[in-house]
């Protein structure tokens, strides 16, 4: 057996101080995360970040930045995450639809907010993508190659 991490996608997304957060639920209860899931077969990963930010909040979101990758190995379990974070522009919000299921609500979060939050948080990947994303760390989407 070979041994393979997760790979993930999550959307950094920020207005007026604000951060587009979820509320989900999980096995170890409700925590907050950026919108944001695991890479589908047969989608690129920009591709996977759109659709997750759709199905998570209900907002068309555009990635216009890689902010980085980011590796963690879950203590609790055998679990190894690869996440690509991206920076972008928010759209079209469809009240309408749907949220995925077990996400609760889509929600705004400052930054003090979030970082009072931090023992729900879904994993120590988002604060700390926040914390980069303020700090000004960008890529430029041409890094990422979909051969």
């Amino acid at each position: 057996m070979i041994w393979k991490p997760n790979t993930t996608v999550a959307a950094i997304i920020e207005q007026d101080g604000r951060f587009l957060m979820v509320e989900e639920n999980t096995t170890e209860g409700v925590r907050i995360n950026q919108p944001a899931g695991h890479l589908d077969e047969g989608e690129t990963i920009l591709q996977g970040i759109i659709r997750e930010t759709l199905e998570e909040t209900a907002y068309d979101f555009t990635p216009t930045e890689l902010l980085g990758v980011y590796h963690w190995q879950r203590p609790a379990k055998d679990v190894t995450y690869l996440r690509f974070a991206f920076v972008g522009k928010l759209g079209t919000h469809h009240p309408e639809r749907a949220l995925d299921d077990g996400i609760i609500r889509a929600v705004w979060m400052t930054l003090d907010e979030l970082r009072a939050n931090q023992t729900i948080h879904r994993s120590p990947q988002v604060l700390k993508c926040v914390e980069d994303y303020l700090a000004g760390q960008r890529f430029p989407l041409a890094v990422l190659s979909h051969l």
